[in-house]
């Protein structure tokens, strides 16, 4: 089918590479950081040319663009910049996006609206602070493109049409990945006036051809074209591990969500991504380990020296306040400290489960949505600590993907390029990226009991912080592994059921001398997995007691 390259500019850098259309293997790469001026959008034009310059685009028949995302580049009615880019990361918007909240009558109205609360990064954001900020500016605006939409039109000759996708217009604030239509009035209301907006290309639709003949494709967001690098389908979820981090899944529908924790974007092959942000990821565990006086690796072997559930300790992870659940004013908080829990290797253990379990809190909204959620992949620095590795399957209830390191979005816009020249109606199938696997194991239900006991924590540090209109986690989880018979219990509940697994008057972790129940145990009597000293148990520790919520005859995990 011929040769296609995918381009990723990134708030740093550009990155090419160039793939076999058919079978996806990588021929060659390219990489060129941006010039000083990054908000100039020249810039990323010179580091497109450099990542180029050994002839990377030489021979291909079809070239994706993707680009960071939810910049914003007002042109006047030449087609020239009225002003420096606007980038994503700007944080100078942030009273911007209060005041267009207030302006269309609070969150729900926005939610229905196009299925995103306007935050700082939003264009329609950077609309409402142009326009105050720069009215001169914003008097000259005719039209408006994003990063990847100006340099698709770059690479094209600057036709008469400017073209966007749906990916990346899902992220503007003022396109409905619901509808598939744009607002123009919530234009209007940021800006003051209307402005042109560029064409939303279907997925496989090509932008149109370069001067010399090559393809060009809709091109995407950089979230967007690495759910296509990767090869995500229904059914598979990203956690993103950044000193914030977010989780997002493939779902068939968008999401609206009245409260503003999910945002709804669509993604790059038709279908949809919806998205959930906590500000509190590696961040946890570089604050742990600066405490401890040691950096992420060490961190980890000092975790794997300790067992599931930290001796007790449980660390909410609100070292920033925290977005979901909704607590702008929190401090993060150690809980459970006894005498015996604290020993470095604990608080190293409390912090990545802390953290790991701040993000099932995010990806658990998804689930309550209706998400379902059968593979999570990790991405990020602390993806590769073998204690989150160790922690992660059992705690997400799901099988656990890392991808090895590579530019995904590169090669998700190369892969978009080849769905251009392929005619097909769905992308082309590529080798799923290579990746470690690490499956929930005999200690699955060991692990929702940690999962439980942080929930427990967090509602009695913070109650009610999550609402049932944002899909409330649910603590335990009681779909994926749920059956009539078995998995996480029987018909009547999470872990419950006559002939449940792990339910029962003797059953495996359930009953009188119970592993995760029993007259009087915390998480298990003195028949538990380690008798009245047990990390997770104790005749009278932790969570218990004889109507206890983690232990006795009415507790959640007993008999």
């Amino acid at each position: 089918m011929g040769i296609v390259a995918g381009v990723d500019s990134s708030a740093e850098h550009t990155r090419i590479v160039v793939c076999d259309a058919d079978s996806g293997a990588v021929l060659n790469q390219g990489h060129a950081e941006h010039p000083p001026e990054r908000d100039d959008p020249q810039s990323w034009l010179v580091s497109l040319g450099k990542a180029a310059a050994d002839g990377q685009l030489a021979d291909v028949a079809a070239i994706g663009v993707s680009a960071q995302q939810q910049g914003l580049l007002p042109l006047d009615d030449t087609g020239s910049p009225v002003s420096a880019a606007l980038l994503g990361n700007d944080r100078r918007m942030e009273s911007a996006a209060a005041d267009l909240v207030d302006a269309l009558g609070g969150r729900e109205p926005w939610a229905h609206a196009v299925g995103a609360v306007p935050q700082a990064g939003h264009p329609v954001t950077k609309l409402r602070w142009l326009a105050r900020n720069d009215p001169d500016a914003a008097a000259r605006t005719a039209e408006l493109l994003q990063p990847h939409d100006w340099l698709v039109w770059q690479l094209l000759g600057r036709p008469a049409r400017r073209t966007t996708d749906r990916g990346e217009a899902s992220g503007t604030g003022y396109w409905s990945a619901a509808t598939g239509a744009y607002r123009p009035d919530l234009v209007a209301l940021a800006l003051g006036r209307q402005a042109a907006l560029p064409d939303v290309l279907a997925p496989a639709e090509p932008a149109g051809r370069t001067p010399e003949g090559i393809w060009i494709s809709a091109g995407t967001g950089e979230t967007m074209a690495a759910a296509l690098g990767l090869g995500l389908e229904p059914g598979d979820a990203v956690i993103s591990l950044g000193a914030s981090g977010s989780v997002f899944a493939v779902h068939h529908e968008a999401l609206i969500d009245p409260t503003g924790t999910i945002t709804s974007y669509a993604d790059a092959t038709g279908l949809h991504l919806p998205v959930v942000r906590t500000l509190n990821a590696t961040r946890v565990l570089r604050g742990t380990a600066d405490m401890l006086g040691t950096d992420l690796d060490g961190l980890s072997e000092r975790a794997l020296e300790s067992t599931p559930g930290a001796s007790g300790l449980v660390l909410l992870p609100y070292l920033e306040g925290e977005q979901t659940p909704d607590l702008p004013h929190a401090a993060g908080s150690l809980h459970g400290l006894r005498r015996e829990s604290m020993q470095p290797e604990h608080l190293a253990r409390a912090a990545a489960e802390g953290m790991l379990c701040g993000l099932v809190d995010a990806l658990d909204v998804l689930r309550g949505r209706g998400v379902q959620v059968r593979r999570v992949f990790l991405l990020g620095q602390a993806a590769g600590l073998p204690a989150v590795q160790a922690a992660a399957p059992n705690l997400l209830g799901a099988r656990v993907v890392v991808p090895q390191p590579a530019d995904y979005s590169a090669l998700g816009a190369a892969r978009q390029a080849a769905w251009v020249l392929s005619g097909a109606a769905r992308p082309p199938r590529w080798p799923e990226a290579e990746a470690e696997v690490f499956d929930p194991d005999d200690q699955l239900a060991v692990g929702q009991a940690v999962r439980q006991q942080y929930a427990t924590v967090r509602e009695e540090a913070h109650p009610g912080a999550f609402t049932a209109g944002a899909g409330a986690p649910p603590g335990i989880r009681n779909d994926a592994y749920a059956g009539a018979d078995g998995g996480y219990g029987g018909e009547p509940g999470a872990y419950g059921g006559d002939l449940g697994t792990y339910s029962g008057d003797s059953g495996t972790y359930a009953g009188e001398a119970g592993a995760l129940g029993g007259q009087h145990g915390g998480y298990g009597g003195p028949g538990g997995p380690g008798g009245p000293g047990d990390t997770l148990g104790g005749q009278v520790g932790g969570y218990g007691g004889a109507d206890g919520t983690f232990g006795g005859a009415g507790g959640a995990f007993g008999g």
